[in-house]
């Protein structure tokens, strides 16, 4: 019986992040954690992975499901058996369920010769997020499905970064669809006010991509932190949030910010790779959960 085993890539925002809802500028980085699922073809439809074992489940795997269904509409699935093993905490503002919806289109792609190309994968990964956040820009998706280093909405591709990266988890699970709805109200309630703030985050990340381009980190770093500024301004940070990003750059990272929707989940520091242990105990002294990672240039990809 032939078994496929796909994997993709989690990401961080170095900005960009609730301003590229509305179709300003941001720079995604797919980073080295993933989702591995493995796809055989049965009888009937199976789902298992820590969060235990089922069919076709909409409130224990939405995303996985819903890409069963869409797939469906283009392959003959009668069965199959999904094995999902991730790295990426769940919620936490790292991608983890555009990378299982990735992963997961990958490997059916595969397995029943669907002939679906990068951009294909990426465009359906976007619509079935959209379809169960109610809003999803197609960041997490395409950055998962091609790797590297990102500029959106121009999916234009950057030099890879090869400074350090420490995550710092809260461990609050945060729902990108609450805050993505409650951004929305402050939007239709003060748009004279939000409006520009949205724009100047997409101009941060305009000018964040010469940076880039020429890796001056320490630049990039005090964008992020005007860009955290402003996040903090449209209420998606929060105490735990702040607790680590101030550790972190109290210990010396370049940057400390929220990566995705914030109001829980996961912070980012960039740093000197020399320094990335320090600011990782330093997260870990102030309550949070560390993890030393970097930029990778693969995105979807079949495991051996």
């Amino acid at each position: 019986m032939q078994t496929i085993t796909c994997s993709a890539p989690g990401k961080i925002y170095l900005f960009g992040e609730h301003a590229v809802v509305y179709g300003e500028s941001a720079i995604c980085c797919a980073v080295d954690l993933r989702t591995q699922v493995r796809a055989d073809i049965s009888d009937t439809i199976h789902i298992s992975s820590v969060l235990g074992d089922t069919g076709l489940d909409y409130d224990k795997y939405p995303y996985v499901s819903a890409v069963i269904e869409n797939m469906s509409e283009i392959a003959d699935i009668k069965g199959i058996n999904l094995r999902i093993d991730s790295n990426i905490p769940v919620g936490s503002g790292l991608g983890s369920s555009a990378a299982v919806t990735i992963a997961t289109i990958q490997a059916l792609n595969l397995l029943f010769g669907c002939g679906l190309g990068l951009e294909d994968i990426a465009t359906l990964g976007h619509n079935i997020e959209r379809t169960i956040q109610g809003a999803a820009s197609p960041t997490d998706t395409y950055v998962s499905t091609m790797g590297g280093v990102v500029m959106v909405p121009l999916k234009k591709k950057l030099n890879t970064i090869d400074c350090g990266i420490v995550i710092g988890n809260t461990g609050k699970f945060s729902s990108t669809r609450q805050l993505v709805s409650n951004v929305a109200l402050l939007k239709k309630y003060y748009p004279q006010i939000i409006d520009p703030i949205l724009s100047t985050i997409g101009r941060i990340s305009i000018t964040g991509e010469e940076l880039v381009i020429k890796k001056e980190y320490e630049a990039i770093g005090r964008l992020m932190n005007i860009n955290q500024g402003l996040l903090d301004a449209i209420g998606v940070s929060g105490p735990e949030l702040s607790n680590l990003i101030y550790a972190a750059r109290s210990t010396g990272a370049y940057s400390a910010k929220i990566t995705g929707a914030g109001g829980g989940g996961c912070m980012v520091a960039l740093t000197h790779p020399s320094e990335s242990k320090q600011i990782a105990s330093a997260i870990t002294q102030a309550g949070g959960e560390a993890i030393i990672t970097r930029v990778t240039e693969n995105g979807v990809k079949v495991e051996q």
